[in-house]
């Protein structure tokens, strides 16, 4: 691939060291170089006949079917009679009647209104074909209304105990199937080398032989052992281990970016995990977003086919991500053969579904795909549905009332999900043994954290985000404050809020908000002090009241200026929904009450800057805490004072751009799109669906370029940000550009939001910039100062910004950014003359 000097820096910035192109085809993959796998699945003769029968009596609309999965958001059970699709998920928002806090029953129903729609698919050549139902129960079956939620991965992996996973893996696929769903989508196995990644809380560790013996756990768990009765019984679900192959490894930790560490890494890092899933008998792996050197996993054979299913002897099948095959090259979501040609064998197509079924009729039926290719993801397709039993009369409801499987949320699993959150607390400082505390005393507990389950429990939980959740919709559930009022009441204590209650102890709970994905990616590891914590520890520390910090968090942070003001530091992770599990560990036993201590240990280094980590053969550079460190209350040496300077890289320093030194600024992302879809930027070249527009990467800025074959809009967009106060302090969106093709028809710059997408702007309506574009196209760089309170007059709501920067036009145009920004001007700004 062509290098842009935006990737020079920033890797030299995180130590990477990577070949060059032409350099030794550092993206060239050798198969025999990698481990040869013998799946422990033994397929019985007569299971494989039957598939290989089955296979030979579909017609090629019913094949075509089976590699394709469907989203409850746009199908309904009823399309089943016309669209004989192979699978249905349930993605991170969507739900029965679109209600996210459905609770069990809802669920049930619905997946047996599906079940009974495929089996109603009449056939005299065969017996119906089942679909595979599917959702993300990645820490417990967290959309399910009054599930049990345990701690995410990185808690868990903080425990260091491969048998409580297996247990988790357990309780999870009975939670699962008691709503008839026969197929979880984890464990996730990345090996995260940058925790600013923003899925670094659904990876176990940074230490790839912890996550491959997890992953076997996990597995085991789900599935129930291979080779014994117990496997893929009603109680149990099928797993899928993703993402395949390096989404822990990519540039700076952006999701779904390139992944540009040699075959080796990628192969003894970023593979263990599928290495332990594999040889627990994982039978679905699904493919990854990110690329490697260029080449996105989606369309990778060397990996998907050479690797994964004739070296690693993989069985089972490749399942895609949302959509992810539109970011290969010359595909949309709509069309893409590229991705069934490498290796892929189902699509995840959850609203794109009925035209990508059209158009692989069309390009099987051209030879564009091969027959022999779509018959074998087919097999494997149907080869794991009669694995996973699915072929028998029992429809989802039936095979919970046999089974006797218990609804979601029993004590069982909930007792269990608080020995979870006690084996994964990380005691990182207890000077003078302040813990355990005394329960017959009055006790101070504040901070953001303490009486809020969503936010210990994280993203993925009720729906994608997990940031629009409130007590009530965690019913069983305990936070943090429950649980340690619970404690302190028991020991004759008292719980207040005040200081002029005389506290013996104050414990403040604070940390990250809820986030999934890359809308959780970070510049940098500081936590921000928005939420008054630093200030509120302060106030403690001046009044001589011993402090114990309960740190809530998806990845291990910068944290220094935190430890130095408290006198026990807790990294929590995301317990999840049982937060009586961390009182377990914070107080004094009463008479006969089980006394615990802290065992958890770090599965990732803590950093002692505010920049990640570095990794260099077995040697991790800048940690604050090694991996594997955790104090016990037997064993707690003082702990000094930590340096308080963060020591950001330049390049990541910068608070105030959208887009700066080559790089969009984490968590923003920049999209391309028009009136049929929008794609994001992950790559160095985006084009949108329909061609309108391009995003390019190069020369330390961004190019957009609009064909004139429709309206498009380049943006940057993110997680909805409140400007209002930005408008009260007069600022400003800064542009500096360059013109490479004048403007043949109107610029518009707008903005989006949520939930109202134009901010209450009315369609096409925003700021007028043809002027100002038009009068710069000699290939200068310039500079336009943007008034944010001239969207305002124009009526914007600037609340909720999903996107505080979006350029449409219709036209052949061309211009060149190398930074965006939202910052104070000095002096007066006018607005444009249309507003």
């Amino acid at each position: 691939m062509a290098f842009g000097r935006q990737y020079s820096f920033l890797l030299s910035l995180i130590g990477l060291t990577v070949a060059a192109p032409g350099a030794g085809a550092a993206s060239a993959i050798h198969p025999a170089d990698w481990p040869a796998l013998k799946s422990p699945i033994s397929v019985r003769p007569d299971l494989e006949t039957s598939v290989q029968q089955l296979v030979k009596s579909l017609s090629l609309e019913e094949k075509v079917g089976q590699l394709i999965q469907a989203d409850i958001g746009s199908i309904k059970p009823e399309d089943l009679a016309q669209y004989p699709l192979g699978s249905i998920l349930a993605g991170g928002n969507a739900a029965p009647d679109g209600n996210v806090r459905s609770g069990a029953e809802a669920w049930l129903n619905l997946t047996e209104a599906f079940s009974q729609a495929s089996r109603r698919r009449p056939s005299p050549a065969h017996p119906p074909i089942p679909i595979l139902f599917g959702i993300d129960a990645v820490h417990g079956h967290a959309k399910i209304r009054g599930a049990t939620l345990f701690p995410h991965n990185i808690g868990l992996g903080a425990a260091h105990d491969p048998g409580l996973i297996e247990k988790i893996g357990r309780a999870t696929a009975e939670e699962v199937a008691a709503t008839g769903i026969d197929w979880t989508f984890a464990p996730t196995v990345a090996v995260v080398r940058d925790v600013r990644w923003g899925r670094s809380y659904e990876s176990y560790s940074e230490d790839p032989g912890l996550v491959a013996e997890y992953a076997q756990a996990m597995v085991n768990g789900l599935q129930g052992k291979a080779g014994t009765a117990d496997f893929l019984t009603a109680a149990h679900t099928l797993g899928s281990a993703k993402h395949f192959l390096g989404d822990g490894g990519t540039l700076a930790g952006r999701d779904q970016f390139d992944n540009l560490s040699d075959e080796h890494t990628l192969r003894d890092i970023h593979g263990a995990g599928f290495v332990g899933a594999l040889s627990a008998g994982d039978l679905i792996v699904m493919a990854s977003y990110n690329g490697w050197h260029g080449t996105k996993m989606h369309a990778n054979p060397q990996l998907l086919t050479d690797v994964l299913k004739r070296r690693w002897s993989f069985p089972g099948f490749v399942v895609g991500d949302w959509n992810a095959h539109e970011e290969i090259p010359g595909c949309t979501k709509w069309s893409c053969p590229a991705f069934l040609s490498a290796g892929g064998d189902m699509y995840m197509a959850p609203d794109s579904w009925k035209q990508l079924y059209a158009n692989l009729l069309k390009q099987v039926g051209s030879g564009e795909i091969s027959q022999a290719r779509v018959d074998d993801a087919v097999t494997r397709i149907l080869r794991v549905k009669m694995l996973a039993g699915l072929f028998n009369a029992q429809s989802p409801k039936q095979r919970v009332s046999v089974a006797r499987l218990a609804a979601p949320g029993s004590a069982a699993h909930r007792a269990l999900a608080r020995q979870a959150v006690r084996e994964s607390l990380v005691l990182l400082k207890n000077n003078r043994h302040v813990l355990p505390l005394d329960p017959h005393s009055n006790i101070l507990v504040a901070g953001a954290g303490a009486n809020d389950i969503g936010m210990q429990s994280g993203g993925w939980t009720v729906d994608w985000q997990g940031n629009h959740n409130t007590n009530a919709d965690f019913p069983g559930g305990t936070s943090i404050l429950a649980g340690i009022a619970a404690a302190v009441q028991a020991g004759g204590g008292k719980v207040v809020t005040r200081l002029e209650d005389r506290p013996a102890a104050a414990i403040v709970v604070y940390g990250e908000k809820p986030y999934a994905e890359f809308q959780g990616d970070r510049e940098t590891l500081e936590l921000p002090a928005g939420d008054g914590h630093l200030e509120l520890l302060k106030r403690l520390r001046a009044a001589h009241i011993p402090v114990i910090s309960l740190f809530i968090s998806g990845r291990p942070l910068w944290t220094n200026r935190e430890i130095n003001l408290s006198d026990a530091f807790v990294a929590v992770w995301l317990p999840g929904s049982e937060g009586g599990g961390i009182a377990d560990l914070l107080f004094t036993p009463g008479k006969g009450a089980t006394a615990y201590d802290f065992t958890g240990r770090l599965s990732f280094s803590w950093p002692a800057t505010a920049m990640p980590v570095t990794f260099s053969g077995n040697e991790v550079k800048g940690a604050q805490f090694a991996r594997g460190f955790g104090l016990t209350l037997a064993q707690s040496p003082e702990l000094g004072e930590l340096p308080e300077n963060p020591e950001v890289a330049a390049a990541f320093a910068d608070r105030d751009s959208l887009f700066s030194a080559g790089h969009v600024t984490a968590p923003w992302s920049i999209y391309v799109s028009d009136p049929s879809a929008e794609v994001r930027l992950t790559m160095q070249s985006q084009v949108s669906p329909a061609g309108a527009v391009t995003a390019r990467l190069a020369d330390q800025s961004v190019q957009a370029v609009w064909s004139g074959q429709g309206p498009g809009i380049f943006r940057i967009g993110g997680r909805a940000t409140n400007l209002v106060q930005a408008v009260a302090d007069n600022q400003v969106l800064k542009l500096h550009y360059r013109v490479e093709q004048s403007p043949r028809q109107a610029v518009i710059l707008s903005l989006r939001c949520e939930p109202a997408e134009r901010c209450g702007l009315a369609t096409g309506s925003g700021l007028d910039l043809t002027a100002a574009f038009r009068g710069t196209a000699n290939g200068d760089w310039q500079t336009l100062s943007l008034p944010l309170g001239c969207l305002k007059k124009l009526g914007a709501a600037l609340a909720a910004v999903t996107a505080p920067f979006a350029i449409e036009t219709a036209g052949p145009f061309a211009v060149r950014f190398d930074d965006i920004r939202i910052a104070r001007q000095p002096g007066a700004t006018s607005c444009p003359p249309n507003t």
